[in-house]
């Protein structure tokens, strides 16, 4: 699996994920900016992730969907706050309701993604910040760790192919 650690710190009210590959920055960065490969990956294996809209430019908007193995239905966004193609990727990321509306009553993160070449391949630094200290327990709850480790561990069957 690529990903090499996770760090949790409740101090600073951050999740960062570390992976390496054995691609390309350009390649990797592929992963983020096409949304047919971006659904491959984003989501656990057994949440598969659907993408409705994907626009990767400051102020755009990425809304997606994951189905789960009954068939129901969890839906997110994101709002694209900064890129810097094929090195970064910033954004907000928040859960949506059946018609794909934010939901209020859910909590957001800061998502920051850093794509780096490293030893022959790319690093990959996924940093999320929450507001509080009760928003990172309950998405930790939710599975929130494992759900990304999952994700980003499909990465490399992808970069294969």
């Amino acid at each position: 699996m690529s990903v090499t650690s996770v760090d949790k710190d409740l101090d600073n009210l951050t999740l960062t994920l570390i992976a390496d590959f054995a691609a390309p920055l350009e390649r990797v960065w592929r992963l983020w900016a096409d949304p047919r490969q971006l659904e491959r990956w984003w989501g656990p294996p057994s949440y598969p992730a659907t993408v409705e809209e994907h626009d990767l430019t400051p102020g755009g908007e990425v809304t997606y969907y994951m189905t789960g193995p009954e068939g129901d239905r969890y839906r997110g966004w994101w709002r694209i706050t900064s890129v810097t193609e094929p090195a970064s990727l910033e954004f907000t990321d928040g859960f949506a309701d059946d018609d794909g509306k934010p939901k209020d009553d859910m909590p957001t993160t800061s998502v920051r993604v850093r794509l780096t070449e490293h030893e022959g391949g790319t690093r990959m630094e996924l940093r999320s910040l929450f507001d509080t200290r009760e928003q990172m327990e309950q998405l930790a709850a939710m599975g929130m760790e494992e759900g990304l480790k999952e994700s980003v561990g499909q990465i490399d069957a992808l970069l294969a192919a």
